[in-house]
């Protein structure tokens, strides 16, 4: 049995994105696809005494068909603001130092990538490692992507030997689950209800933030704020 999720890639996601990871065998990042502007590809959430603010990396659209893979970082300097900004929103969390000595240097480190979805796989895979994750994490190019949409994901799973897709709910809405079913492939919907809250700074209380914000106020412990991760769930 095997279970199997795909995913595109978005930079520093929320905790949810990291219990998909979490809740299956194999993650594949699906950057394949057509960017979309103004959507978590290239951008997140942390919170301030101001309120939310946005984090986001400068990318170059050359064209509305460019995918995901493609979209290159349009300034590298971001990388700096965004730890610094970071670093002073959390300034009086418990576990800042703990995120400094892990992220410091990959946010230092990332101003010389230049494609937006090595970045995000770089900050992905050290976010894993800090909240002990350790599914296999792979590209969608290392398989034969043929197929419509729907195709496509299916193909992707067989490759994979899946005997179960774990989607999240946004595909509802055009996902065929027969097609799965006629490979003998279950689909799993993906479901984030039951999150435990914690001490987190700057009510009101926001679960879908970056996962730098569990990370800086509740360090090692963050697993236990999570679902599916070993230890998740208080």
């Amino acid at each position: 049995m095997k279970r199997v999720a795909v995913l595109q890639s978005n930079y520093l996601p929320w905790k949810g994105y990291f219990d998909i990871i979490a809740a299956v065998d194999e993650f594949i990042v699906y950057d394949c696809v057509q960017y979309t502007k103004n959507d978590w590809r290239n951008r997140n959430q942390i919170k301030t005494a101001q309120g939310k603010a946005w984090l986001t990396v400068p990318v170059r659209q050359h064209s509305l068909e460019q995918t995901i893979e493609q979209t290159e970082v349009a300034d590298a300097s971001c990388f700096r603001k965004h730890w610094t900004s970071f670093r002073q929103s959390y300034a009086r969390a418990p576990h800042l130092d703990y995120c400094r000595e892990r992220l410091e240097p990959i946010f230092l480190e990332l101003g010389g990538c230049r494609l937006l979805s090595q970045v995000n796989l770089r900050t992905i895979k050290a976010i894993c490692d800090m909240l002990g994750i350790g599914t296999i994490i792979r590209d969608a190019r290392e398989y034969d992507l043929v197929g419509d949409r729907n195709e496509r994901l299916v193909n992707l799973c067989r490759q994979a030997g899946a005997s179960t897709y774990l989607s999240g709910a946004a595909a509802r809405a055009y996902l065929d689950e027969t097609l799965f079913s006629s490979e003998g492939i279950a689909v799993e919907w993906m479901r984030y209800d039951g999150y435990p809250e914690y001490a987190q700074p700057h009510p009101p209380f926001d679960h879908h933030v970056s996962v730098l914000d569990l990370l800086a106020v509740t360090g090692p412990k963050a697993p236990r704020f999570m679902l599916h991760v070993e230890g998740g769930g208080l």
